[in-house]
């Protein structure tokens, strides 16, 4: 394990007394990754940033940057620098100007400022614009300005507010790797704070999950999508159907659970279980098969497999794939994906009312402990 840049040791923030936004959050990020910070509004994701550079002040625990307690610390005084959603430039200044801003009120000489943003403007590709004024430049590129002003001052730790939010969706995914690239060149400490779960898992080295002020599940992006600690996460995180049950059989690796939407399916021992207990499971769609056919029983000659046949309830084309809700047993539905591997070449059409068969591995089951 590499040394931390960041540690959180039980970190509590109350507001008016009552309100408590962040409940004694421990968290360790270590130096030089790309980290995350994803939940739903009001989880206290960005309190906890805010926080970290000094604009709030925790009620109780320690911030400790680079094995230093900071919280004593101004936030012009910590090796931090944040980037907000709103861009937050100087309109009536340049692109030059607004990145060599806090240089020039550090006093740097002039040499020094005119070396260290034009660094700046060729590493986010700024080049030709730095004459402009932020109303003459596209969202992306204002974005860019503030990552370059918050970069030139050589923070250990840069601190990003959903700074792709007010972006389209588009542009959103070229800025994400854009943030990728420019993190892998400068090497530092990123801290990225999103509600939007396919920024966290596309761009995070590691990630935290939190939710009503507490830190649910730390991990990497496949971790966390694949092996969630609980519903919330599994919910959260993706799509996912959900099935309830008690613990009928047990037989190795595999646990064979009885469930009032689907009756018995055979899920994956994912921790230990006893036969009577009562327990969750969560399936994503994309690890359930839909055919017009039975499939073939050479799939369950060596494995444990569940297979229900049902009626597509509804359809929705979304380009690369299809999303099924099969109703099962005329009640439960289920949530299925189909990649579009080859249009109209792949298999049957399946299409809304079609009598279907909807299959999945055991091991795709994936157990929930609550």
């Amino acid at each position: 394990m590499g040394e931390f840049s960041i540690e959180l040791k039980d970190i509590t923030k109350v507001f008016d007394e009552n309100f408590v936004a962040v409940d004694n959050v421990n968290l360790s990020i270590e130096k030089g990754e790309f980290f995350s910070l994803l939940g739903p509004s009001g989880c206290g994701k960005t309190t906890i940033l805010r926080m970290i550079s000094g604009l709030e002040e925790p009620t109780k625990g320690k911030i400790i940057l680079n094995g230093k307690i900071i919280n004593h610390l101004p936030p012009n005084k910590r090796e931090v620098n944040t980037v907000f959603q709103n861009y937050a430039l100087f309109p009536h200044m340049t692109v030059f100007d607004n990145i060599a801003f806090s240089l020039r009120i550090k006093k740097k000489n002039e040499t020094e400022i005119r070396k260290k943003v034009m660094d700046m403007i060729d590493l986010m590709r700024l080049n030709g614009h730095e004459n402009k004024k932020p109303s003459q430049l596209s969202g992306g590129q204002k974005q860019r300005v503030a990552i370059a002003r918050a970069l030139v001052n050589e923070p250990s730790v840069l601190l990003l507010d959903e700074p792709l939010a007010a972006l389209d969706a588009k542009l959103r995914q070229h800025m994400l790797i854009e943030l990728d690239n420019i993190h892998d060149e400068v090497g530092i400490t990123f801290i990225y704070v999103t509600h939007d779960q396919n920024e966290a898992l596309s761009i995070s080295d590691h990630l935290a999950v939190m939710n009503e002020g507490k830190i649910i599940q730390v991990g990497t992006p496949v971790q966390v999508y694949e092996s969630p600690k609980n519903s919330f996460v599994a919910n959260f995180i993706g799509e996912t159907n959900f099935l309830k049950g008690t613990v009928k059989n047990i037989k190795g690796d595999y646990v064979l659970l009885e469930t009032s939407e689907l009756k018995d399916i055979w899920c994956y021992k994912d921790f230990e279980v006893k036969v009577g207990e009562k327990i969750s499971v969560s399936i994503r769609p994309e690890k359930l098969k839909i055919i017009k056919k039975h499939p073939s029983n050479e799939i369950f000659s060596n494995n444990f497999v569940n297979i229900f046949k049902g009626v597509v309830d509804e359809k929705i084309y979304l380009g690369s794939h299809s999303k099924y809700i099969v109703s099962i047993n005329g009640e439960h539905q289920l949530k299925v994906y189909k990649q579009h591997v080859r249009y109209l070449l792949d298999e049957d059409i399946i299409d809304w009312n079609d009598e279907v068969y909807v299959w999945w591995f055991a091991d795709d089951s994936y157990l929930l402990k609550n």
